[in-house]
């Protein structure tokens, strides 16, 4: 494997199984003699380029994914320009601190603040705040156990905000991505350019 594969892919292509090999010369990543082939840019962008996409930072507050140890390969928050609006979409964001360490292990509560605190600042670095906060998507690790805590302590913080109306959202359990994390919450947020 040459050295540019190995930068751009991180599997070992010697242990790829057969149905790893069908799939992926169907999306075109490897060729019949099984090589990495060269990334094209789709044609269908020369003539309707996509839609412009900037990448959102806040790193006093929380660090960014590339930062981990294993590899990572998502934006913390992405800001789309639509004309006379943009859109900011905050990908699931838990309580983690700015060096990528988690915070308040075993304290559920603690965590959803630090959580709130993490897409406030996100927010913030785009000019936005929870009042252009339009839905929510909430992963809890044992929904039964926290769910009534995280409703409470997330109708104190919208309530002390103000907001009306209230965010879509949908509350869901799931296995986070580490164990010592027990909340998760990815947000959209939209508002006029000025």
């Amino acid at each position: 494997m040459e050295i540019k594969e190995r930068e751009r892919i991180l599997i070992d292509l010697s242990k790829l199984t057969e149905g790893e090999i069908i799939e992926m010369k169907k999306l075109g990543i490897l060729t019949d003699d099984h090589k990495i082939s060269d990334t094209v840019f789709p044609p269908i962008h020369v003539e309707r380029p996509p839609i412009e996409k900037h990448v959102v930072h806040a790193p006093h507050t929380i660090n960014e994914a590339y930062d981990y140890q294993k590899p990572s390969s998502f934006s913390r928050a992405l800001r789309l320009d639509l004309g006379d609006y943009k859109v900011l979409v905050i990908s699931g964001t838990a309580s983690v601190n700015e060096k990528g360490k988690p915070e308040h292990i075993g304290d559920f509560k603690a965590q959803l603040w630090r959580t709130y605190y993490n897409i406030t600042n996100l927010l913030e670095a785009e000019g936005m705040t929870w009042h252009d906060v339009v839905r929510t998507t909430n992963y809890l690790r044992d929904i039964e156990r926290d769910y009534g805590e995280f409703n409470k302590i997330r109708t104190s913080f919208y309530n002390w905000l103000g907001l009306d109306p209230l965010p879509a959202a949908t509350g869901i359990q799931a296995r986070l991505c580490w164990e010592t994390l027990l909340v998760e919450i990815e947000a959209y947020a939209v508002c006029k350019v000025r």
